[in-house]
């Protein structure tokens, strides 16, 4: 198997690699560490995002749930006043918010865009629904005049036929 010169695989990717990498990506915006998750390169993942549409929006999107998730902590610290956590081995770890403010505001824009067309995206799937049940009411309605004209013993012209006759 090929590596590079950090020892990650150039070739014979997870098949699942790109699954891999968007998820550690809206864990921890971080893209170097979500490619050496995915056991691929920097340059692998950049390729695909170029070369693929669906997967640079999902990039996007996890970059913003990232961006969500370090936002939330932020508040969450400011208002307890924690600013360090103890790890395993019994270390402390600062926690940096002025770095935190600036990643926040180095993305903003970023977050914002992918917000914005979520928000695009939710409201043409909501305008589909609306037309589609407006178009079943509609076509239980024309049903429900045809059948009580039926039973009244009046033809109402089909479409088809209202056309036909304009014709002659």
């Amino acid at each position: 198997m090929a590596t590079d010169s950090t020892g990650r695989r150039l070739y014979n990717a997870p098949k699942n690699w790109p699954d891999i990498f968007i998820n550690h990506l809206a864990e921890t915006s971080n893209i170097r560490a979500s490619a050496d998750a995915a056991n691929v390169s920097q340059t692998m993942v950049y390729k695909k995002r170029r070369a693929d549409p669906e997967f640079a929006q999902r990039w996007y999107a996890a970059l913003a749930e990232g961006y969500d998730t370090l936002e939330m902590e932020l508040l969450e610290r400011l208002r307890t006043g924690r600013l360090e956590d103890e790890l395993p081995d019994g270390s402390k770890r600062k926690f940096d918010i002025g770095t935190a403010f600036k990643c926040i505001s180095a993305h903003r824009d970023t977050v914002l865009r992918e917000k914005a067309r979520r928000s695009l995206s939710d409201e043409v799937t909501t305008m589909a629904s609306i037309n589609a049940k407006i178009d079943k009411m509609r076509a239980r309605q024309e049903h429900a005049i045809e059948l009580a004209a039926k039973r009244a013993g009046i033809v109402v012209p089909q479409p088809e036929d209202a056309q036909a006759s304009d014709g002659e």
